[in-house]
C-alpha cells in the first residue's frame, strides 16, 4: 500500500494499559454501577463484566439497560488525577509512527479527554490528524460496525485505504469485513485469518511494511 490511512487502536496498541489504566477504569465503573444501580460491589462488577463482553462496552449495555448519560458516566469513570505516573510510554514509539507513511488516526472506545491527554503523555499527539472517541462514534464502540463507517465518513475514505492497528481481534474482525488491512498488537501464537500482519509492539511496525502491500 502507498500512503496508508493508518488508524491505531489507543490503549494495549499505543502504550501498555493493563498494569495501571485498566484496574483504574475497571474500578472507577465498577464503583459507578454500585452507586447508580444500587448494587453490591460483586453484583456491580459480575455486571460491568457481562455488558463488555456482550456489546463491547460497558457503557452500551447502561445506555440499552438503564438509560445511562453516556457523558455522565465517562466523565465519573476516567478520573485520572495521577495519569502521568500511569501512562508507560514505549521509547521507540514516536520514532516507529514518523517512519510509517501516509495519514495518522487514533479511534478508540475511551473518550476524548483521556484519549487525548495520553496522547500528550507519549508524546505523540503531533503526529496524528485527528481522535475518534466514543463520543464521535456516537457512543458505538468498537467492534460495532457504525463507528467504523462514521470514522470513515467524516474523513472521506474508503476501507482500502486503511490499515487498522490494534490489540482486539472482535474489533480487527469488523475492519477486514470492511476491507481494511488489519494489524494485530499482540503475544499469542496463533493468528486468525483475518489478521494480515501480527506484532508485540507498534515499533516493530515499519520494517514489516512490505508484507502490506
Amino acid at each position: 500500500m502507498i500512503n496508508p490511512v493508518w488508524i491505531f487502536d489507543l490503549d494495549n496498541t499505543l502504550h501498555n494499559a493493563t498494569p495501571h489504566i485498566f484496574p483504574h477504569i475497571n474500578h472507577s465503573m465498577t464503583a459507578y454501577l454500585q452507586e447508580h444501580l444500587q448494587l453490591d460491589k460483586d453484583a456491580a462488577n459480575a455486571l460491568r463484566q457481562e455488558y463488555w463482553q456482550t456489546y463491547g462496552a460497558t457503557l452500551s449495555g447502561l445506555i440499552k439497560h438503564h438509560n445511562t448519560d453516556p457523558d455522565h458516566f465517562l466523565w465519573h469513570t476516567h478520573q485520572f488525577p495521577h495519569l502521568p505516573e500511569m501512562v508507560l510510554r514505549e521509547p521507540q514509539l514516536r520514532r516507529a509512527l514518523q517512519q510509517l507513511p501516509g495519514k495518522k488516526l487514533v479511534f478508540t472506545n475511551a473518550p476524548q479527554q483521556y484519549s487525548k491527554a495520553v496522547l500528550k503523555l507519549l508524546r505523540v499527539d503531533d503526529l496524528f490528524d485527528d481522535v475518534f472517541a466514543i463520543e464521535n462514534a456516537r457512543y458505538r464502540p468498537k467492534p460495532q460496525t457504525a463507528g467504523f463507517r462514521r470514522l470513515l465518513r467524516k474523513h472521506r475514505l474508503h476501507a482500502a485505504q486503511c490499515v487498522m492497528v490494534e490489540d482486539s481481534v472482535e474489533n480487527l474482525q469488523t475492519a477486514k469485513r470492511l476491507g481494511m488491512k488489519t494489524v494485530w498488537v499482540s503475544g499469542v501464537v496463533r493468528t486468525p485469518s483475518y489478521v494480515d500482519i501480527k506484532i508485540r509492539n507498534v515499533a516493530e511496525l515499519p520494517r514489516l511494511l512490505a508484507r502490506l502491500n
